[in-house]
C-alpha cells in the first residue's frame, strides 16, 4: 500500500499541484490495496464503478458550462435561500481567472471535477483486469471496453474545456523520472485521435443495449460508444480546433506545436461517417425519435397539444420508455423546481419549497422559429416589427395561450418547440395536476400580485420566462412541489441526425441527405421542411443553397432541437460563435409591473463578459509552477 500511494501521490503532486493528503481523503471507500480490490469479481466490479464515480456526476447541470454558459439561462446570484453553486453561471459574469479557475476540472477544484484521477482509476482497472481468477472471459473484455470507453470520455471532456492536454496512456511508475513526471500536452490532433482509438477498441466488445434494465440501466453500450466517437469527431473538425489560427502560437516549451493552423475539410468526411455509423446502428437496434402516446389518465387531446407533448417528453420520458434516448446519466434531473413557476395560490403559500428562478432571456425566446419554420425575422407573413403590441388570447390560440389573456403578438403564430420548451405569462402549462384540456394551468406572471410573479428576491425570474421543457407535465407544485423523476439526455437521437446534417453540409455543401435529417427532426415538430419553408416563406428564400447559409440553418435547428439539455455551450464554443450570443446585453420583460403596456418592456437584466481567451479553460496557475513543463493557454 506504501507503493502505490507513493506512485499515486508524487503522479498527482507533480501534475496537478495537490496533496497526497487531498488525494486520499477524496479517494473511493474501502479500496484498500491493489491486491485485496481484484481478488475477486465481486470486488473488481466495485472498482469498476468507481470508474464511472466522476461520469455520474456530470449529470448536475450546474458545473457543466454547456449549460450554465449556453446563454440559454440567467441564474440570479448571491441569494440566500435556495443557494445553489453559482460557480458555472458566474463565469460569465468576468469571475474565470487563472489564479483560482471556476470549474477547474484539471485539478478538482472550484466544482470541477478531478478528471485526472479517474483517468488513473481506469489505467488501475486496465492493469489489474487480469487478477480476478472468477471474472469470466466474456464479462472481463466487456468490462474492459466499459473503462477504455471511459477513459476516451474522461480525456474528451477535459480536451473541450482545455484543448490539448497530457494524455494518460498508463500510471507512471515508481521509479519513473522527474521529467517523466512533468508531463506536457500532446497536440490537439493527436489528442483527438487517441480518443477515437479509445473508443475504436471499445465499441467491438459492448453489448448493443442494456437487456438488464432494471440491473445495468446507464452502463455503457455500443450505440453510446459509436454516437460519442461521432460528437468527437464533430468537435474536432469545428472552426475552434480545425485550423484556428487564434491558437497557432501555443505550443511545448520545447517548440512542439499544439495546434496546427492549416484547415483540414477531411475532418468533416470522417465526422459525417462516424454519424452515418452511430445513426445506422441505433436505428437498426429499435431507435426513432419519440412521439407522445396520452396514458389512459389523459382524456383526447388536441393534435397541437399531442405535439407540444411529444417534444416535452422527448426529455422527459423514462429512459426505459423514450425511444430516441441514446445516452442519459443514472441521477435523476434536481432542478425541475428551478424551472416550474408558480400556477395555484397554494403554491404561493408554499413559495419556501420551490425556487422558480432559472430565467430564459429574451433573446433565447425569439430565437424560436415562426410557425412557417423560419426565424420570425425572416418570416414575410410575422410582423416582426410590431412583435412587442399587445394581442388578446383567442379562440385559435387557446391551446398555447390562455383565452382572453393579454399578451405580446410574437406569442402567437410560433413553432410546436416554443410551447413546449417555455413557460410565459398568460401561457398554457398543460400538466401541474390538471389533465383535462378544458382545465388548464396557465402562467400568470405579471407583477407582485400575480402567482408567478416577484415575492422576494429569492424567488424571483427576472426574465418573466421558464425552460417548461425541464419539467415533467406530471409534475405538480401546488401544495408543495412533488416531481416525477427523469434523467437528462446527453445524446438524443435526433440531435445525432443534426450532427450528421452538420457534417455532411461542411465535407460537401446542401444536398439532399442534408435536407433528409435536419426535416426528419423538423417533421417531429410539426414543420415544413427546409426547402418548402424557405422557399415560401422566408424574406431569403436562397438560404438552403448556400453551405453558410445552410451551416446558419443548422446551427440554429440544433440550438432550438437541444434547447436547455447541456449542449448549446458546447456547440456554441466548438463553432466560436459564442462570442457574439454573448456579447449582446441579455434583456426580459418588466417583472415588477401589472399592467400588461407596462410589463411588456424590454429592459436588460445582464451583461455578460466573455472574451476570446475564454473559449479555452485557463491551467491553474499553480499548476504551471509545479510542473514547469506545461504552458498555459493563449490569452490568460
Amino acid at each position: 500500500m506504501k507503493k502505490i500511494t507513493q506512485i499515486v501521490c508524487l503522479a498527482v503532486v507533480m501534475l496537478l499541484g495537490i496533496s497526497c493528503k487531498k488525494y486520499l481523503d477524496l479517494a473511493p471507500n474501502n479500496t484498500g490495496t491493489l491486491e485485496y480490490a481484484f481478488r475477486n469479481r465481486n470486488e473488481a466490479e466495485n472498482y469498476l464503478f468507481t470508474c464511472y464515480a466522476t461520469l455520474q456526476q456530470f449529470a448536475d447541470v450546474t458545473t457543466n458550462a454547456g449549460f450554465t454558459t449556453s446563454s440559454e439561462i440567467i441564474y440570479p446570484n448571491n441569494l440566500t435561500k435556495h443557494p445553489i453553486d453559482e460557480t458555472g453561471f458566474n463565469l460569465l459574469r468576468g469571475a474565470q481567472n487563472s489564479a483560482e479557475p471556476g470549474l477547474n476540472y484539471w485539478d478538482g477544484e472550484k466544482s470541477g471535477k478531478a478528471i485526472f484521477r479517474s483517468i488513473r482509476r481506469c489505467n488501475t482497472m486496465l492493469e489489474n483486469i487480469d487478477k480476478p481468477v472468477d471474472l469470466s472471459f466474456a464479462e472481463k473484455k466487456r468490462w474492459t471496453a466499459e473503462v477504455k470507453f471511459l477513459k476516451a470520455y474522461y480525456h474528451f471532456y477535459l480536451t473541450r474545456m482545455y484543448g490539448p492536454i497530457p494524455l494518460i496512456k498508463s500510471n507512471l511508475d515508481i521509479t519513473a523520472s522527474t521529467e517523466e513526471i512533468k508531463v506536457k500536452r500532446s497536440p490537439i490532433d493527436s489528442t483527438f485521435n487517441y480518443i477515437v482509438q479509445l473508443l475504436d477498441e471499445a465499441a467491438p466488445d459492448l453489448p448493443a443495449v442494456i437487456d438488464n434494465q432494471a440491473q445495468e440501466l446507464g452502463r455503457v453500450t455500443q450505440l453510446i460508444a459509436l454516437s460519442v466517437k461521432a460528437e468527437v469527431l464533430m468537435t474536432a473538425a469545428s472552426p475552434l480546433f480545425n485550423g484556428n489560427p487564434d491558437y497557432t502560437s501555443l505550443q511545448n516549451k520545447d517548440g512542439q506545436k499544439l495546434f496546427n493552423g492549416t484547415y483540414d475539410p477531411a475532418k468533416w468526411q470522417r465526422a459525417a461517417a462516424a454519424c452515418k455509423t452511430a445513426i445506422q446502428a441505433c436505428e437498426a437496434n429499435g431507435l426513432r425519435l419519440h412521439t407522445f402516446i396520452p396514458p389512459a389518465t389523459i382524456s383526447k387531446l388536441p393534435d397541437s397539444l399531442t405535439k407540444v407533448l411529444s417534444l416535452q417528453t422527448a426529455v422527459t420520458e423514462k429512459w426505459e420508455q423514450n425511444s430516441e434516448l441514446i445516452w442519459a446519466l443514472n441521477p435523476t434531473f434536481a432542478w425541475q423546481g428551478y424551472a416550474t413557476p408558480r400556477m395555484t395560490q397554494k403554491s404561493v403559500v408554499n413559495i419556501f419549497s420551490n425556487p422558480s428562478t432559472f430565467a430564459v432571456p429574451l433573446a433565447m425566446q425569439e430565437l424560436f422559429y415562426s410557425d412557417k419554420g423560419v426565424p420570425i425575422n425572416e418570416d414575410k407573413t410575422f410582423d416582426y416589427v410590431g412583435r412587442y403590441n399587445l394581442k388578446k388570447g383567442d379562440d385559435a390560440s387557446r391551446f398555447y395561450i390562455r383565452k382572453d389573456s393579454m399578451t405580446v403578438k410574437e406569442h402567437f403564430n410560433r413553432e410546436p418547440r416554443f410551447y413546449a420548451s417555455l413557460g410565459f405569462d398568460g401561457g398554457v402549462w398543460f400538466g401541474n395536476g390538471k389533465l383535462e384540456v378544458n382545465d388548464m394551468r396557465f402562467v400568470w406572471a405579471r407583477g407582485i400580485e400575480s402567482f408567478a410573479g416577484p415575492k422576494d428576491v429569492n424567488t424571483l425570474n427576472i426574465t418573466g420566462y421558464w425552460p417548461k421543457k425541464l419539467v415533467n407535465y406530471q409534475s405538480v407544485y401546488d401544495d408543495g412541489f412533488q416531481q416525477i423523476d427523469f434523467r437528462l439526455p446527453m445524446i438524443r437521437l435526433a440531435g445525432l441526425y443534426l450532427l450528421y446534417a452538420e457534417a455532411l453540409n461542411e465535407a460537401n455543401g446542401p444536398s439532399g441527405e442534408v435536407y433528409t435529417y435536419i426535416d426528419k427532426v423538423r417533421a417531429r415538430a410539426g414543420l415544413p421542411g427546409v426547402v418548402d419553408a424557405w422557399t415560401n416563406y422566408s424574406k431569403n428564400p436562397g438560404k438552403f443553397g448556400t453551405k453558410e447559409g445552410m451551416r446558419a440553418i443548422i446551427h440554429q435547428e440544433r440550438r432550438l432541437e437541444l434547447v436547455f439539455e447541456g449542449q448549446a455551450g458546447w456547440d456554441l464554443r466548438r463553432w466560436k460563435e459564442l462570442q457574439s450570443v454573448l456579447s449582446v446585453p441579455m434583456q426580459g420583460w418588466n417583472v415588477y409591473e401589472n399592467l400588461p403596456a407596462n410589463y411588456y418592456q424590454p429592459r436588460t437584466v445582464f451583461t455578460s463578459v466573455f472574451g476570446l481567451r475564454n473559449y479555452l479553460w485557463p491551467i491553474k496557475d499553480n499548476s504551471l509552477i509545479v510542473n514547469g513543463n506545461l504552458v498555459q493557454n493563449p490569452y490568460w
